[in-house]
């Protein structure tokens, strides 16, 4: 036990089978931990290591090891903590492995050093690997469906300086499976908020490889196997790796391996989120409030794109004020087309409106709202992190609906100011509709996604509403200028 991890290594093969993450709760308000790594056959999840030869005896994840004593704690004060495992073979071949906990890090060294008192060289290798169950996660229903989880990428990872950050899904196993050799990477298995990662030294070359192993339910497994080593009779030689076990915390997971905060996954939107993720978290180092952040960070892209907004909303505006003159167009050509269309593009020019005017501005924004939209999903610190007043999980749904609610009133307050006509009947009925099901889906939707909405839609009514001021009075200022 550490400040940050409670885990259990079993003497069997030294593995790593458990691992409680003290400083996130499992379920907001209640004292159990989040359990990353798992021996429990729905949820096996769990981190191996051992050495292998052919020649020689060698300790693999199933060997029986000893210890000293069955719990180790880092006692008050204390910087790191050690947890050594030995084992023995009568051929005078000895293996320790140790563990090294260090205070504040979900970092743990793993040392295996082996002494060889044979009368032979002892020639082997290392390897480290991780293997787990499928995940299992709640696709049922309109919860399954709005569940972050589910949408999050759920399987192995894996780093080398010459490809980056690269991942294969469970169901790539079998077809596409890994096998390569890395000099300066790691390998890992991923899912929503955290992971596990084995990450050899960095001047190590070492073939990764995936597996999947038949079973039921089936498991998959990512190893990292060290080059062989030969240890003369009466020497000493050592193998050493680190494994992370933790949450995905973007800012200071490159200190521990370069690309390992790659592991908070934004897929394409990756050159988008990462900005944004750092520009959210130094708003909230500003307001000690992930909330508030999410508010600065929605005004912040408002002013970015004001111009190409106003844009927007000036075609809009322009298209309202021109909806009787295009009902008047409708009622003198009645259901020839071509003509009204002709009418209707003969009008736009000369009042110069485009009628896509407002579509540009809208596509541009559009991956930078999707961006954010991931930035929220995959930042875990965000992960039950509190608002004000009655929003105490932003990563939950809103327990009374207030933020959905507002979300559909600031809709259809929008859609007053869209102009309808000429708009296709079962369009335009669609759109009528859009707030309520917008309301529906909200209601299930984390509450800092709908909070991102909400104030993004109100800021832009806010926008709209003064330019559909200013273009139906003649484009002049809503407050005359004094004279003098």
């Amino acid at each position: 036990t550490t400040d940050l991890l409670r885990v259990e290594i079993d003497p069997r093969g030294g593995s790593v089978i458990s691992a409680d993450l003290l400083a996130y709760p499992l379920k907001q308000n209640e004292p159990a931990p989040m359990r990353l790594l798992d021996p429990s056959a729905e949820h096996f999840f769990v981190a191996q290591s051992g050495l292998v030869s052919k020649t020689s005896p060698a300790p693999n994840h199933e060997t029986i090891f000893e210890t000293a004593a069955r719990s180790y704690a880092l006692a008050d004060g204390q910087k790191s903590l050690e947890v050594p495992l030995t084992w023995k073979d009568s051929s005078g071949v000895s293996v320790t492995k140790t563990f090294v906990f260090e205070r504040g890090s979900y970092v743990v060294e793993q040392r295996q050093q082996l002494d060889n008192q044979s009368s032979s060289a002892w020639v082997g290798n290392a390897y480290r690997q991780l293997q787990r169950v499928p995940l299992i996660i709640d696709h049922s229903g309109i919860k399954g469906y709005t569940n972050t989880e589910r949408y999050s990428f759920i399987g192995a990872a894996w780093y080398s300086p010459e490809e980056k950050f690269q991942k294969l899904a469970f169901d790539k196993f079998a077809k596409d499976p890994l096998d390569k050799s890395v000099k300066g990477g790691w390998v890992a298995l991923i899912q929503h908020y955290f992971f596990a990662a084995w990450i050899p030294s960095a001047d190590e070359t070492d073939q990764f490889i995936s597996k999947q192993v038949d079973g039921k339910p089936e498991r998959y497994l990512v190893r990292s196997q060290s080059p062989s080593v030969s240890v003369a009779p009466g020497k000493a030689g050592s193998f050493s790796a680190r494994l992370y076990v933790g949450p995905k915390l973007q800012s200071t997971l490159d200190d521990v391996a370069p690309g390992l905060s790659k592991t908070a996954d934004y897929g394409m939107f990756t050159v988008i989120s990462e900005p944004l993720h750092w520009l959210l978290s130094m708003y909230h180092k500003l307001t000690g409030n992930w909330g508030f952040a999410i508010i600065l960070l929605v005004l912040t892209i408002k002013a970015v794109f004001f111009k190409l907004s106003e844009a927007q909303y000036r075609s809009m505006a322009k298209m309202r004020k021109m909806q009787p003159r295009v009902a008047a167009l409708k009622d003198r050509y009645g259901d020839d087309k071509q003509k009204l269309n002709q009418a209707m593009m003969e009008l736009y020019k000369k009042e110069k409106v485009n009628p896509l005017g407002g579509c540009l501005p809208m596509l541009v924004q559009f991956p930078i709202f999707l961006g954010l939209y991931w930035v929220l999903l995959e930042s875990v610190e965000l992960r039950q992190a509190p608002f004000i007043l009655w929003i105490h999980n932003l990563t939950a749904p809103d327990p009374y609906y207030v933020l959905p609610i507002l979300n559909a009133a600031t809709m259809l307050a929008t859609q007053f100011l869209m102009p309808m006509t000429g708009m296709d009947p079962l369009q335009a009925k669609m759109m009528k509709f859009m707030p309520l099901i917008f309301s529906v889906m909200f209601a299930f939707f984390p509450a800092g996604l709908v909070l991102y909405w909400t104030v993004n839609g109100a800021l832009g009514l806010l926008q709209q509403w003064i330019i559909t001021r200013r273009i139906e009075s003649g484009d002049k200022p809503l407050v005359p200028a004094k004279a003098g």
